[in-house]
């Protein structure tokens, strides 16, 4: 196949490994020209992903007009957007007209407050779309680790073509038609995996605060997915409780390093400065709460971690809030 990723971070960069690993023909697309030259030249990703090596087969590239070219072969092609959430949106625009795409971004837009798939229905009618999520660090995709991930479509001929392109050795590929379901879950489970951070990086929490908040944080995924249109069961699969309990339990999560940071009574510009990588889950906080309460629907975890990224209270007023909600039925 030929596939281009579009973006070079490190979550692009890992995918393009593999890909070109599985004997695909593949293209880096890097918005800077420098970075594009750098990673030719170095042979690596030495700002994301300085540890691993790319293979011969992964050319990288600024020019973005080739890179479309290249992914929008024929049948032969594949586009995968890895840009963060807030460049999805040109890049859809950027696409030649009828060519299916797949994204690895996981969040709401902000200011519309509209996932992925909306915004590919708002601005191309029609076209074959989807998103790659599931629980994945980069870093272990890049080295080859197991790792299984689900492509979410209403195209069944485009989840097809991606397992055709990742599938094998290390990755597994499942698919789903349930788009909504896997994108709230990808969303959700990074403003989650903050809240674990902060309860994981209070002094006297213990163990038995994470699993309630990860367990209820499942139930608020679930609650806004259903609300949206998803199938309940696709939140006890990869894409749901998967991806929260690696996001929120990981070593390697950045939503989590946020919490933690805030926890330890950082500033939220001091938690990201140290972390020096977008964590999505802080910029989609707001903006899911904001869809959920258009919905009707309640997410106090969100709610609390919108108050804290805000600065409104301390990580341990946010848990004592918590603490004081009414009782209720498990299943309300």
């Amino acid at each position: 196949m030929k596939i281009a990723v579009l973006g070079a971070g490190a979550w692009g960069t890992a995918l393009a490994v593999a890909a070109a690993q599985a004997g695909h023909e593949t293209q880096l697309w890097a918005r800077d020209g420098a970075q594009a030259a750098a990673l030719q030249a170095a042979r690596c990703n030495t700002r994301y992903l300085p540890e691993v090596a790319l293979p011969p087969a992964l050319a990288a590239t600024a020019n973005l007009a080739d890179a479309l070219a290249h992914g929008a072969d024929g049948a032969a092609g594949l586009v995968v957007i890895a840009t963060p959430m807030a460049g999805l949106r040109g890049m859809l625009a950027a696409l030649p007209a009828g060519t299916p795409a797949l994204w690895l971004c996981k969040g709401f837009e902000a200011g519309s407050g509209l996932l992925g798939h909306e915004i590919a229905r708002e601005l191309r009618p029609g076209m074959p779309c989807g998103v790659l999520s599931g629980p994945s660090f980069a870093l272990e995709v890049a080295r080859g680790l197991p790792t299984a991930l689900v492509a979410a479509s209403n195209d069944a001929a485009l989840a097809a073509r991606a397992v055709e392109a990742f599938h094998g050795g290390a990755l597994r590929i499942y698919t789903s038609p349930d788009i909504v379901g896997v994108e709230v879950g990808g969303a959700l489970k990074n403003v989650l995996a903050i809240a674990t951070g902060i309860v994981d990086g209070l002094p006297g929490a213990g163990l038995n605060a994470r699993a309630a908040l990860i367990t209820r944080g499942l139930a608020e995924m679930t609650r806004l997915g259903l609300a949206l249109g998803a199938r309940a069961d696709t939140f006890m699969g990869l894409s749901g409780l998967g991806d929260l309990v690696l996001t929120a339990t990981g070593s390697l999560s950045r939503n989590r390093a946020v919490g933690l940071a805030l926890a330890a009574g950082r500033s939220l510009p001091e938690a990201l400065a140290e972390l020096g990588h977008v964590a999505e889950g802080v910029p989609t906080a707001a903006v899911a709460l904001a869809r959920a309460q258009a919905l009707g629907v309640e997410l106090p975890i969100t709610a609390a971690v919108v108050e804290v990224l805000a600065g409104r209270l301390a990580p341990a007023q946010a848990v004592a809030v918590l603490m004081a909600r009414g009782a209720r039925a498990e299943s309300a």
